[in-house]
């Protein structure tokens, strides 16, 4: 791909973007803006890329901007590059905008910029992308050429497995797929806490818990069964699985697990609610 990037924001997601960006474009094509001058100064020396002075100009720079800031902060940004890409709609070449803001629609974001019909892609990663293993949720509607959703692709293909999904279910994606390796930490953490407890090693532990962990993952995965077909296949009657099984839903399991996505996704639409 030769066409410029600007990556306004370079935090947790938006650097991990970044430096799997890198690895299909030349980053001296890349422009990095962030809150904090020096973060961009300093990465933009790292991977050879150009740290812009503002948004503005960075946008200005750019065929493709990625929009990775927080959501608490997205205002003012899409105040400053606003006037930047109403003026490339105008011409008829509108640059590529793809935004990581969780829980904030297409629409609302075509409200703060004052262009009702701006092609806008959602994109939403989960942390596991810094080590090539996330989950990367993109969303779009007709007003984005498939030209511009490939090169997104291409752009983020290093980071992890990509999946499309219509907007309306987006918000549900981000809790299952991009909140949740939060909640498989606290359980593979409360399991090697387990082990500890019982005599095996703070290494050992850990490394056996996350082992199984990835280990579980990919067979549901590869194999195409169902998890419960899978979980049948660990318990034998009257064994010890069987009973660590039902030790964890007579503590309320599923529903401590149901009351958690649940709550994310809640959280996560106040948070789009930006006015």
């Amino acid at each position: 791909m030769d066409k410029k990037i600007a990556f306004i924001g370079t935090g947790t997601m938006g650097g991990a973007l970044l430096r799997g960006a890198c690895r299909h474009v030349d980053p001296g094509l890349i422009f990095l803006t962030d809150r904090m001058q020096g973060k961009a100064e300093s990465l933009a020396r790292e991977l050879g890329c150009k740290a812009a002075a503002t948004n503005k100009l960075a946008a200005e720079a750019a065929d493709l901007i990625m929009f990775c800031v927080k959501p608490q902060t997205c205002l003012a940004a899409l105040d400053e590059i606003g006037p930047v890409l109403r003026d490339s709609l105008e011409r008829g070449k509108p640059k590529v905008l793809c935004s990581i803001l969780s829980g904030v629609s297409i629409e609302t974001i075509r409200r703060a910029l004052g262009a009702p019909s701006y092609p806008v892609i959602r994109l939403m990663p989960n942390t596991p992308a810094l080590i090539g293993k996330g989950l990367m949720l993109l969303a779009a509607d007709e007003t984005v050429p498939e030209a511009d959703m490939a090169d997104i692709e291409a752009l983020i293909a290093d980071c992890g497995v990509i999946e499309r999904l219509d907007e309306g279910r987006m918000d549900l994606g981000t809790i299952v797929g991009c909140c949740s390796p939060a909640f498989v930490y606290q359980f593979i953490e409360a399991l090697a806490d387990s082990g500890v407890a019982l005599g095996l090693t703070r290494s050992e532990a850990t490394r056996f818990a996350a082992q199984a962990v990835m280990g579980a993952g990919a067979m549901v995965l590869e194999t195409g069964e169902h998890p419960m077909a899978l979980k049948d296949m660990v318990t034998s009657p009257g064994g010890s699985t069987i009973a660590g099984v039902l030790a964890l839903e007579s503590e309320g399991f599923r529903v401590a697990v149901t009351s958690a996505v649940r709550a994310s996704y809640e959280r996560n639409v106040q948070m789009g609610q930006l006015d």
